[in-house]
């Protein structure tokens, strides 16, 4: 043990000699370890990062809720278009049946978007705010978070009392500094009081469940103001139910196609008219995306890589021969081959740890610099895991860089070693 501990320092030593007495080519020699781990790493750091911030998203969508639309998030390409188009959208009545019909659910919430309004508060005005009404449940079924004011009670909802709730972007564009509860603005042709203001949201990668452009108001106060009966051919209607407490989501969804085929009055060879969507859905489709994207990093990191594994396998080489004679009475006095061997392992695999090292931090530079231009809210971040496995590459590629001189240094033999 003692002198395996001798042979590391010794060779940990001789690697920083190597770098300092040779700058210049151990500089050209690093240069592709360093651009490789940068590319591999700096690769997988976005992709965590960008799969970080969708899963964010994709849970606040509920991972135990199903959401019935006319189309599938994952809608074959490949299939007749023409013929999803002409599928009646997601109605008020598919909502009464779940209701009414599914046992296994514990909820259903129905919501519609009425497009782009102009609302109007005296003299200022926001153009193109996000319009869109919902039954009662939506408030509990997508957890919204106040940073003012509340959500519709019962009564308001029954009657379509003239209620609306904001965004926080459209609150504050229309009210700037003052306090907007109880104001009242001009939208959808009424006079509507503000009774609260959603927290922000920020921005989002996938743009799911955005409310900072929000105008909200009740599905019975939106019958009132437009016709919700109009059939998109894109689909302007969704419905999102839970499972009742033991209910498994695959049990939910055999319950919903039951009922929704019988509301429907689809015959027994016909396929469903609408789409049964999930979280898991959309999770697996990114995995597979994220998939590749490491495997380009991979790729196009090896070939920097590859270069700067051979400028290391090239100095050690050269130092093999600067040190033949050292070898040569190293093994006279009774060094073992294999201390030779891993004498000259142990100094590649330095070599390349530093150039994994000035990899790492420039990986960690440019996201740093990055996050402070970002004002998007997306966060960018290099994980513990994204640096171990950089230095693991870079171990990697110093064995292999290594093993043909070490192998050379090992085998000399120790007369004509000192020859020289």
């Amino acid at each position: 043990m003692v002198t395996l501990i001798k042979v590391i320092k010794e060779s940990i030593r001789q690697a920083f000699q190597q770098l300092l007495g040779n700058k210049l080519r151990s500089f050209l020699s690093l240069l592709g370890i360093s651009i490789g781990i940068f590319c591999i790493v700096g690769v997988q750091a976005a992709v965590d990062s960008l799969k970080d911030n969708i899963m964010q998203d994709l849970k606040s969508l509920g991972s135990d809720v199903v959401y019935v639309s006319k189309f599938s998030w994952l809608e074959d390409p490949h299939a007749d278009f023409l013929k999803l188009l002409r599928r009646p959208n997601i109605s008020f009545d598919d909502y009464k049946v779940i209701n009414k019909k599914v046992k296994s659910s514990k909820m259903a919430s129905f919501a519609i978007d009425m497009g782009k309004k102009t609302i109007k508060y005296k003299s200022n005005s926001v153009e193109r705010a996000d319009a869109t009404c919902a039954t009662f449940e939506y408030a509990e079924m997508y957890d919204l978070k106040f940073e003012k004011g509340r959500y519709f009670s019962q009564a308001e909802y029954h009657y379509g009392a003239n209620k609306v709730i904001l965004g926080h972007t459209v609150a504050n564009e229309l009210f700037g500094s003052i306090e907007p509860l109880g104001k009242t603005i001009k939208a959808f042709g009424r006079n509507l009081e503000v009774i609260g203001v959603l927290e922000k949201s920020g921005e989002s990668v996938l743009n799911f469940m955005a409310f900072d452009d929000l105008v909200f108001i009740s599905y019975e106060l939106g019958r009132k103001t437009a016709n919700l009966k109009s059939n998109s051919a894109f689909g302007n209607s969704f419905l999102g139910v839970k499972p009742r407490e033991g209910v498994t989501v695959p049990e939910l969804k055999d319950d919903l196609t039951g009922s929704l085929r019988a509301h429907r009055r689809l015959r027994p060879k016909e396929e469903n008219n609408f789409a049964m969507n999930e979280v898991s859905i959309m999770a697996e489709a990114f995995e597979s995306l994220f998939g590749i994207l490491n495997i380009l990093g991979i790729v196009i990191g090896s070939f920097a890589i590859l270069v700067g594994a051979f400028s290391v396998a090239n100095i050690m080489f050269v130092s093999v021969k600067e040190r033949t004679s050292i070898i040569g009475v190293k093994k006279a006095l009774g060094a073992k081959r294999y201390i030779i061997l891993l004498e000259f392992l142990i100094e590649a695999t330095i070599l390349c740890m530093v150039g994994g090292a000035i990899g790492l931090l420039m990986v960690y530079g440019l996201l740093a610099i990055l996050a402070s231009f970002d004002s998007t809210g997306f966060t960018i971040f290099l994980s513990t895991n994204n640096v171990i496995y950089g230095l693991l590459w870079a171990t990697g590629i110093g064995l292999v860089s290594g093993i043909l001189p070490a192998m050379q240094a090992s085998s000399m033999d120790p007369v004509e070693a000192m020859r020289h």
